[in-house]
């Protein structure tokens, strides 16, 4: 989740969604400092259906993105304060780095705040990210339980080449704008994009809400319609093609992306804290335009975390998805055990059913299955410095 801030308590909701709502960088009173932080997570999952066959894997940086960090802060005088955060994301299993090989592609910022906020230029979360995200509550008990495709960017994504602004909490509410630069001469939209977004936090009961767009999304957030959502048209064009002897799928945006013209999504998402329940939603509305075409998601979610002891956390979420005639619903669930206050282990499961015709493929994580279902279970083991 959040990475610029301590992980000691990253596995609690309830810090999370408190998170959300301040700042990226240290509070109050600057000094000078430079903290060295990460997260590690690794386990083993089984897959009902990867293309057809039973899958038993290793994997990692599933329950949260593997990932060590440098942040710092300089005292300037005056109430200003300089600040800075490299972080790089990378697989445990095989210690290649992460986000198409960038050496800090989680986040690569520099700033200035001040008692009204911060100022910064880099590689940095949008704002659906800072201030909507969090409520992805089903993302909280299984790692692969992101909303269909991340097409709403419910997945905590980045924005590079940007210059954003977030502010500090005032009386409970935060709020922020950025801009992307698609750094393309003689078109000042071409791969750009941008990102608003507010936060309110008022006793038991949280409210955060964003809109974020895309300009000729690429590189990472490229679009794969067939390994993204597992339908086989998309904006009226096939994805796939059909061998009619073997019936085997050749996906035909594997290797040359869709070239999707516009991206945007908005997002709303609210908790409510019950002593050791917390209740959350959230709903998401993304609008994709290519080839003159249009289409809309919708993504409702909902569910919560019951903090059972202070050592026991038991979540639960489902979401419900509707795309271009066709829809999903999945169920997830996860337990987490602390060994200390930096390690836990944890059970995780996601089940997912689509409409007919639609290969399920839950969270972008898996090849698509054969049939219109898919199932996950995973045990893992999570460790924060």
């Amino acid at each position: 989740m959040r990475t610029t801030r301590s992980t000691v308590l990253a596995f609690s909701l309830r810090f999370a969604f408190a998170g959300f709502a301040l700042t990226a960088v240290p509070a109050a009173h600057a000094q000078n400092s430079v903290t060295l932080y990460g997260i590690l997570d690794a386990g083993v999952t089984y897959v009902s259906n990867s293309g057809g066959s039973h899958l038993a894997d290793f994997s990692d940086g599933v329950s949260y993105g593997n990932r060590w960090g440098i942040k710092g802060i300089e005292d300037l005088g005056g109430g200003l304060s300089t600040v800075f955060v490299l972080e790089s994301g990378f697989h445990l299993g095989t210690g290649k780095l992460a986000f198409g090989g960038a050496g800090f592609g989680r986040q690569a910022y520099v700033g200035i705040s001040n008692a009204w906020g911060t100022l910064s230029l880099g590689n940095q979360l949008d704002m659906t990210a800072e201030m909507a995200y969090a409520y992805n509550i089903s993302a909280w008990a299984s790692g692969y339980a992101i909303h269909q495709g991340d097409f709403d960017r419910f997945n905590g994504d980045r924005l590079p080449n940007s210059i954003k602004f977030l502010s500090k909490d005032l009386d409970g509410f935060t709020f922020g704008g950025m801009w992307s630069f698609g750094n393309v001469a003689g078109n000042f939209r071409e791969d750009s994009a941008y990102s608003l977004g507010a936060h309110y936090v008022r006793g038991n009961f949280t409210v955060g809400a964003a809109y974020t767009q895309l300009n000729n999304p690429g590189g990472i957030y490229a679009f794969d319609p067939y390994a993204m959502i597992g339908t086989h048209t998309f904006l009226g064009r096939p994805t796939v093609s059909v061998n009619p002897a073997t019936g085997a799928i050749t996906d035909l945006y594997s290797n040359t992306s869709f070239p999707v013209d516009r991206q945007g999504t908005f997002g709303i998402g609210s908790s409510y804290a019950l002593d050791k329940v917390t209740l959350m939603g959230n709903f998401t509305y993304t609008t994709i335009k290519a080839f003159g075409q249009s289409s809309h998601m919708q993504v409702g979610e909902g569910g919560a975390s019951w903090q059972v002891t202070p050592a026991i956390s038991a979540i639960g979420g489902y979401q419900y998805t509707h795309f271009e005639g066709h829809h999903w619903n999945q169920i997830s669930a996860g337990l987490h055990y602390l060994l200390s206050k930096r390690t836990d282990v944890y059970l995780s499961g996601d089940w997912l059913k689509a409409s007919q015709g639609v290969d399920a493929v839950i969270g972008y994580s898996f090849t698509p299955s054969t049939t219109s279902s898919q199932a996950d279970v995973r045990i893992g083991l999570r460790h924060s410095f």
